[in-house]
């Protein structure tokens, strides 16, 4: 009799590590390259630790969380949109990149008001050969050659710096 329980044990034991292997495969979905939400679990001197649902956390540097007054905008608890460079460095932790994920966001949000013919706000920053350089949504730089700036020809193209219009 002590037998036969060992054995049903054993199997549901079986059973069980079955199941857990089969949940470890599922963090294999995500790929490299692609935006996942994660959660920030811990806050270093220098990085951030963010929890992706993947078999090992990540690291992102501080510095991609400064805002323009040089505090940090990320405590633990919040959750992030990151992008999954690398599943695994050296260390065997993720590569992940706060920054990268806001880019490629703000380029998708770019593309789309394109294809929709849709205007967009942008502030002239500074005057380069050839044109001006725009900034648009998210800080994305944009290039405005010097014959589209007006019908016709701008003769001081620096008293625009700072001027914000709607571009196409």
């Amino acid at each position: 009799m002590t037998n036969m329980v060992d054995v049903e044990e054993q199997m549901a034991g079986e059973d069980s590590f079955a199941a857990m292997f089969e949940e470890s495969l599922k963090g294999d979905e995500i790929k490299e390259g692609e935006i996942v939400r994660g959660t920030v679990i811990q806050i270093a001197k220098d990085f951030a630790i963010v929890d992706i649902g993947y078999k090992s956390e990540g690291q992102i540097s501080l510095d991609e969380f400064r805002q323009a007054d040089g505090s940090i905008a990320v405590k633990p608890g919040d959750t992030v949109d990151v992008l999954l460079e690398d599943r695994e460095n050296e260390n065997g932790m993720c590569v992940l990149s706060k920054e990268k994920a806001d880019r490629f966001k703000v380029w998708d949000e770019i593309s789309a008001a394109c294809e929709r013919d849709e205007l967009i706000e942008g502030t002239i920053t500074t005057r380069v050969k050839g044109g001006l350089n725009v900034t648009i949504r998210g800080g994305v730089k944009a290039f405005l050659p010097g014959s589209q700036v007006d019908l016709r020809p701008v003769r001081n193209l620096d008293k625009l710096i700072g001027e914000k219009f709607n571009f196409k």
